[in-house]
């Protein structure tokens, strides 16, 4: 090929970011093409929306395939190099003066085909050295996504943390004001078990915010210790082919112990306890609830609405997707405008589930969005192996017990307010303050099981 052309080969197979040949390449939106940990590094730095780091253009997808015919482009021109380099006379073995093309795993060194015959030699393990180069470069990018995962993960899990501990001491002071008001109209005369509820929230939610503060802080440094493990796989795999072999060391066992002991999320959760008398002082209120209107509509994604709210619109965790088939929708029989109503329902026996009241103009819209100004709901939301609690109107995470069994629903239409309770322990779950809304409002259930 001449010299010139080749030069030119060169240059478009160099990532613009690292000035080396391509590793992993990945194309974007624009047509630009950069080394993926280059791209991933670069973007995370920004902390913008992900733009071409060349014409500054926003990348509408950050879920990249690797190109194979780049990839296959430098693979042919590295092997063009290690040529080159092997067949140099200074590079031919010193004892036998052959050519060096044969690489010792145990030795991590190059011998030419005697040496590997050899005594020293004829034990270990040997492949050619474009094949070994392939392999060990193979292992290197292998590692970094799986590395790149650790580290995305360890930062949403760190984002999520300290989100909790901003509004930590706001939630718990709302909790003591839903307690007091709670006692206050209820039972005014229990003063001891209103101080124990009271005292006991304040001390757990101390110990829970020191826990998120200690938690952050380590996953601030395993972030830190993922970060520098990364670039020096990358580093590693943007040496040349003979120097990669023989620099491998234990990179990669090296990388594995990094990725130990990683720091897991605190799952905050104030234990409200039992409030004497509460479901009893309700049940005066009890009613029979009759569903009807089932249907398995696709539009209803309410825990898809959920997932996009906490996570943001990036996340993509098919654990926590509902499959929509499997969920159902229902909704009372008769909407309510006036009086007090008490209701109760069973939520064992179901992946996540959503009950409360609406507004009917909610349930005929197309799109049922959970952040609806119209719903006032308390679902449950199973991630992984573990359930989360939220409310809507706003929407809140809750951090109290989750209900494995019947769950009760207050509807008061004269102080226009809903509350939701833990009928097994005798608690409360959460309460809307008054005059939450000003609208008739249905009995609303949406189930799904695993």
């Amino acid at each position: 090929m001449d010299s010139h052309i080749f030069r030119a080969f060169q240059k478009e197979l160099t990532c613009l970011i690292c000035l080396t040949y391509f590793t992993d390449p990945v194309t974007i939106h624009c047509g630009h093409s950069f080394c993926r940990p280059c791209l991933y590094l670069s973007w995370e730095e920004a902390e913008t929306p992900a733009k071409c780091p060349t014409c500054r253009e926003t990348s509408q997808n950050t879920d990249l395939k690797t190109s194979i015919i780049l990839k296959n482009l430098v693979s042919y021109i590295r092997q063009e190099h290690l040529h080159q380099f092997v067949s140099s006379e200074e590079h031919l073995c010193r004892t036998h003066k052959e050519t060096r093309k044969i690489f010792c795993e145990e030795n991590e060194s190059l011998l030419c085909l005697l040496c590997s015959k050899s005594h020293e030699h004829e034990t270990h393990n040997h492949s050619s050295i474009e094949r070994a180069a392939e392999d060990y470069r193979e292992k290197l990018l292998k590692q970094m996504r799986s590395l790149w995962e650790e580290i995305q993960e360890n930062q949403r899990n760190l984002n999520e943390e300290n989100r909790i501990a901003d509004v930590w001491m706001d939630y718990v002071c709302l909790w003591r004001m839903i307690v007091k008001a709670v006692y206050e109209n209820l039972h005014p005369d229990l003063h001891e078990e209103e101080k124990q509820h009271l005292d006991k929230l304040t001390q757990e939610s101390k110990n829970i915010l020191w826990q998120l503060k200690k938690n952050g802080t380590k996953m601030t440094q395993k972030k830190k210790e993922l970060r520098e493990m990364y670039e020096e796989l990358m580093i590693m795999c943007q040496k040349s082919d003979v120097e990669m072999l023989q620099d491998f060391g234990d990179i990669l066992t090296r990388s594995e112990s990094v990725r130990l002991c990683m720091p897991q999320p605190v799952r905050p959760e104030l234990s409200t306890g039992p409030i004497t008398g509460l479901i009893d002082r309700f049940s005066r209120y009890r009613v029979n609830i009759f569903f009807n209107n089932e249907t398995t509509n696709h539009s209803i994604m309410l825990f898809d609405g959920v997932r996009r709210w906490r996570f943001g619109h990036d996340r993509q965790d098919t654990a926590f997707k509902p499959k929509s088939s499997n969920y159902v929708a229902a909704w009372g029989t008769e909407a309510f405008t006036s009086g007090k109503h008490y209701w109760e329902l069973e939520v064992d026996g179901y992946r996540d589930w959503a009950l409360g009241v609406c507004r009917d103009s909610w349930i005929r819209k197309k799109d049922m969005l959970v952040e609806s100004e119209d719903i006032f709901l308390l679902l449950c939301v199973k991630e992984h192996s573990r359930c989360s609690l939220f409310t809507t109107a706003p929407m809140l995470c809750q951090y109290v017990q989750t209900p494995h069994s019947r769950v009760g629903v207050f509807l008061d239409c004269e102080g226009k307010n809903v509350a939701f309770l833990n009928v097994t322990h005798d608690s409360l779950i959460w309460t809307y303050p008054n005059y939450s809304f000003n609208f008739p409002v249905r009995p609303f259930l949406y189930t799904g099981r695993t």
